[in-house]
């Protein structure tokens, strides 16, 4: 059962191909596996709206940053905003803050699509 859509925003599109391309193909398994058990192993909630894609792959912790869209009825999406290598304990309060402004972003938008076809 597949619990949600992933949808790659465009930094998300740029950060992956940085990675090589094992690191790369262990990350889009991961998500995929994600979206089959909804593992908190692999996507962690990180604050109300924020949450995170988590792939540990040849002593490289990976994070992509993420956030829910059930505004649609017919399916449950995920929006990845921004990716990175984490290297400390702590998720940077910065990666976050470039989150939740694209989750900003991307809902004042669609609220001005909304409106312009009615």
């Amino acid at each position: 059962m597949q619990y949600f859509e992933t949808i790659f925003l465009e930094e998300v599109d740029k950060f992956l191909e940085t990675l090589d391309k094992k690191s790369k193909a262990k990350v889009m398994f991961n998500i995929r596996i994600a979206e089959q058990t909804n593992d908190p192993e692999l996507f962690k909630k990180l604050n109300i709206n924020i949450w995170e894609f988590r792939t540990k792959h040849l002593r490289k912790q990976i994070r992509i940053l993420a956030f829910w869209d059930k505004t649609s009825s017919q399916k449950t999406l995920v929006l990845a905003t921004n990716g990175f290598i984490k290297k400390t304990q702590k998720i940077s309060a910065k990666e976050i803050e470039k989150a939740e402004r694209i989750r900003e972003r991307y809902f004042k938008e669609k609220m001005i699509n909304i409106n312009r076809k009615k």
